[in-house]
């Protein structure tokens, strides 16, 4: 029997409940190795292979591969266990969730000191705040150049 889950109507956001943490299980585990130096080594010396020890789908893997880090918490990862994925990568907790809204790290920051998103128009999916589907990815950062 499914769980009644309200909370799955908030645009851009992923609720790490319990079949999250059942779905990323690998894919979280496979971040929390790369808290070892050896396996950081291991891990930059060839994703691949090192990627391909964990029993991660094959859609986790290339999320990893492609730092895609939207993807991987839609596949299951937290956040806080793919940092770790940032960290070996050398970028701040703040690089990562800037590149996760499409806006440059100076963007991210300016947001979040202004007090983060707006509530307004982001409340549930339709509405038409910046945090909804039909804006994605914001900022200069993910804006194509012409």
């Amino acid at each position: 029997m499914a769980l009644d889950k309200p909370y799955k109507d908030i645009p851009g956001t992923t609720i790490f409940d319990a079949e999250q943490s059942r779905l990323g299980y690998h894919l979280n585990q496979f971040c929390m190795s790369l808290m070892k130096a050896a396996n950081r080594e291991r891990f930059k010396a060839d994703e691949r292979a090192y990627l391909d020890e964990w029993p991660m789908t094959e859609d986790q893997k290339l999320a990893v591969l492609a730092r895609d880090l939207n993807r991987c918490i839609a596949l299951g990862g937290n956040i806080y266990f793919l940092a770790k994925i940032g960290a070996t990568d050398g970028k701040s907790f703040q690089q990562m969730a800037g590149s996760m809204t499409g806006m440059s790290e100076d963007e991210y920051r300016d947001m979040m000191i202004k007090g983060g998103r707006s509530a307004e128009g982001n409340r549930y999916i339709g509405e038409d705040g910046d945090a909804q589907p039909q804006h994605q990815p914001q900022g200069q950062a993910g804006r194509k150049k012409d």
